[in-house]
């Protein structure tokens, strides 16, 4: 049976409200926040339809929400969750989305970055997140946003760090073969997989160093 996600009020309740004190201030920021986390996970993918779920989801919503004014335009859902500051989200985030794994013991946990489609704006180049994967749970434990696929070698380090891989399943790509990075995966107590079509000379040397675990009969060493 796949891990349950507990109740996610508690994590999401200390979250800052950056919004000004005004009169037009009608909806309370955790309001807005658990509308938009409960339409994602039913599928919803754009504003209007957060909007328009929680209309018709309205009853059900006022059995765990205030809702003081009744539902929030789309336009105060957009507008409430852009202002959150970004860092104090993640670390809620994450701590709610890990809660249901006390331990990732046995648990494959995927390190990869992806450019995420649709998010390049003219100029702007698209948005690349890296992301740590529980494969067994299926979904994302933690993500680092970069500049560019040549920075995620400074982008893992910090997405290993949120993260307590004891007894878990690590498996990367060539690029998180870096010799810091092999010592802070195998100081964190993982059985560590290197895929092997990915690992280049270097990585091979250092495997041969004893800087990765090798495959020996009855397990990694």
């Amino acid at each position: 049976m796949l891990p349950q996600l507990p109740d996610p009020r508690p994590y999401f309740a200390d979250l800052p409200d950056p919004r000004r004190e005004t009169q037009n201030k009608l909806h309370k920021l955790h309001d807005i926040l658990m509308i938009v986390l409960c339409a994602v996970l039913s599928g919803v993918e754009d504003w209007v339809g957060m909007a328009d779920f929680a209309e018709e989801k309205e009853a059900w919503l006022r059995g765990f929400l205030e809702l003081p004014n009744g539902i929030p335009s789309h336009d105060t859902l957009s507008d409430g969750l852009g202002r959150i500051e970004p860092t104090a989200f993640q670390a809620a985030f994450t701590a709610w989305a890990t809660a249901a794994l006390p331990g990732l013991g046995n648990e494959q946990v995927c390190i990869d970055g992806k450019a995420l489609r649709g998010s390049r704006d003219g100029a702007n180049p698209a948005v690349h997140l890296v992301s740590a994967f529980a494969g067994r749970a299926r979904w994302v434990l933690a993500q680092r946003a970069v500049a560019e696929k040549s920075n995620e070698i400074n982008a893992i380090p910090e997405l290993l760090g949120l993260l307590d891989l004891q007894g878990a399943v690590v498996s990367i790509d060539a690029m998180g073969c870096q010799k810091a990075m092999a010592d802070q995966i195998i100081e964190g107590g993982p059985i560590t997989c290197w895929p092997s079509r990915l690992i280049s000379q270097r990585c091979a040397r250092m495997s041969n160093s004893g800087w990765i675990p090798k495959w020996r009969a009855g397990g990694w060493r």
